[in-house]
């Protein structure tokens, strides 16, 4: 059994760099309000009350960085350090967080502003198994059959269908040892191609950068969900309203995923 590494500063990075254009608002979808509060507040909210989280760093659209600072001070999210802009795309946004970072010895958490219900036990069990593995991904199993589609006459066709017990579908956080996570970025960034086919995400950038580095698994929640059409924000709107009427919020048992 591998033993436990002591506990590092843990930085949590707010991705909100995104405009959210398919939600159909003028505004970024970060700042629309659900129960009485924008988006980006509720994703804050748990990593500042998080006990396991040392500090918070946002990253947001650019020209919206002084109304989410505005947001900080009216909740008094005292872990909130700094809030800059986001890049043009999600890597380039993680990449201006990591260098913001730079050489410290952390853990990072990086999570989109779009998942407004993260539960307080992910970040706990992120940060326990960050204290043995290098690379941590929040998953779900798939409860839906997945499709690989093909080029057919007449449009899309079915071309496989993987087996659905080997297929989770990805939430965030993702979390890494920032040393680990910025060789992969560094790597991506000094490679030509990697602008003609840009990860989806920071897991991905370090599978294809750094193949050898595992990244474990850590049940996430189905509560957990992206804010992305508009029926999401209605979802996201009943949920939360819930939770904020319950003395006890909703908690969804873990997944069935390896143990830290």
């Amino acid at each position: 059994m591998t033993v436990p590494e002591p506990r590092r500063p843990a930085v949590a990075v707010v991705l909100a760099g995104g405009v959210g254009q398919r939600v159909g608002r003028g505004t970024p979808k970060q700042l629309i309000e659900i129960a009485g509060k924008t988006i980006i507040e509720h994703a804050i909210a748990v990593f500042d009350a998080a006990p396991e989280i040392d500090e918070v760093l946002v990253l947001m659209t650019p020209g919206f960085t002084a109304e989410v600072e505005r947001l900080v001070a009216r909740n008094g999210f005292g872990k909130v350090g700094r809030v800059l802009e986001g890049g043009a795309s999600r890597t380039g946004t993680t990449w201006r967080a990591l260098e913001a970072l730079g050489d410290r010895d952390c853990d990072v958490l990086l999570h989109d502003a779009a998942r407004p219900l993260l539960e307080p036990r992910i970040i706990t069990a992120c940060a326990e198994a960050l204290r043995v593995h290098p690379a941590v991904e929040v998953a779900v199993p798939s409860s839906d059959t997945i499709v690989v589609t093909a080029p057919g006459p007449y449009g899309e066709t079915v071309g496989d269908v993987p087996d659905r017990s080997r297929l989770w579908r990805a939430q965030t956080p993702q979390c890494f040892r920032l040393p680990v996570i910025r060789e992969a970025y560094e790597r991506a960034l000094a490679d030509p191609g990697f602008a003609d086919r840009p990860a989806t995400d920071d897991c991905g950038v370090l599978l294809r950068y750094l193949p050898d580095v595992p990244i474990h698994i850590v049940p996430g929640s189905e509560l957990n969900m992206k804010v992305t059409h508009p029926v999401d924000v209605l979802v996201a709107e009943t949920l939360l309203r819930f939770a904020a009427g319950s003395a006890h919020p909703p908690q969804t048992p873990a997944a069935g995923a390896p143990e830290a």
